[in-house]
């Protein structure tokens, strides 16, 4: 059986509401990588029988990147736009699986009129658990994983538990680097560094930490973010070990470890 996803558009042309809304992302949507961890999500929220919808077509970009580089102004023409339409939909639920996302729609929302509850997806996964709609197999039992905190989720947010319990219910070994949780370092691509080169003469940050993460010789280095996750990519691959060391978001270990 194939993916099963509606839009709001169908559920309101169905006279019904959905429990929560996926906001998928622009990396979720348009980056090739970002939306195998789209999928192995959407996997999870049909295992758990959740009935959720996607903006689809009508989802625009958060104004994440547009605020981080400075031109306030283009923000607020997305977040206002964006806003207009999720209360329409009278959305009150979101999740998302970007942190950038999650943290614009939780936090920088509310200043313009926009008031939901938005989750990030490893919370809305323990959520999922806790309320036994989901079980998590522990079949990687065996494997080493270290988990590297995306920014807008550990420091910004204070959401440091919920990923590596989630992580650590898939029976693997979990492993912290030096620098995790209120110390962690970034990935590099935090505020709109994503879309430029490194300054000059500056070693790039991604590949600091990604040397920090394989020093520890892991199977896994797990993500919960598609901005970390690129980034701690391109380093494990200009370190030649990408045989030997994967790089996974949380939900596609959830769904590999319950071979979804």
């Amino acid at each position: 059986m194939g993916l099963q996803v509606k839009t709001m558009a169908e559920f309101v042309a169905e006279g019904k509401e959905p429990e929560v809304l996926f906001w998928v992302g622009a990396a979720g949507a348009f980056d090739d990588r970002a939306k195998k961890i789209t999928r192995s999500f959407v996997k999870i929220l049909n295992k758990a029988g959740v009935d959720f919808a996607i903006l689809g077509v009508e989802e625009s970009d958060s104004g994440d990147v547009a605020k981080r580089a400075g031109n306030e102004f283009l923000f607020m023409m997305q977040a206002m736009m964006n806003i207009q339409l999720l209360d329409a939909y009278n959305v009150k639920k979101i999740v998302t699986a970007c942190p950038h996302d999650y943290n614009t729609l939780k936090n920088e929302y509310k200043d313009l009129g926009g008031n939901y509850e938005v989750l990030h997806h490893t919370e809305y996964i323990k959520e999922l658990i806790d309320k036994g709609r989901l079980q998590v197999s522990a079949s990687m039992k065996g494997k080493k994983v270290t988990f590297h905190d995306p920014c807008y989720l550990g420091r910004g947010n204070e959401v440091f538990d919920v990923p590596r319990e989630l992580i650590a219910a898939t029976g693997v070994e979990l492993i912290e680097m030096k620098r995790s949780k209120r110390n962690s370092f970034c990935c590099g691509a935090g505020g709109a560094q994503m879309f430029k080169e490194a300054e000059p003469g500056n070693k790039e940050v991604n590949m600091e930490r990604a040397e920090e993460a394989l020093g520890l010789k892991p199977d896994v280095i797990a993500t919960g973010c598609p901005f970390c996750n690129t980034m701690m990519t391109d380093g494990v691959k200009y370190n030649d070990k990408q045989d030997e060391t994967r790089v996974l978001d949380i939900a596609e270990i959830i769904a590999e470890a319950n071979n979804l």
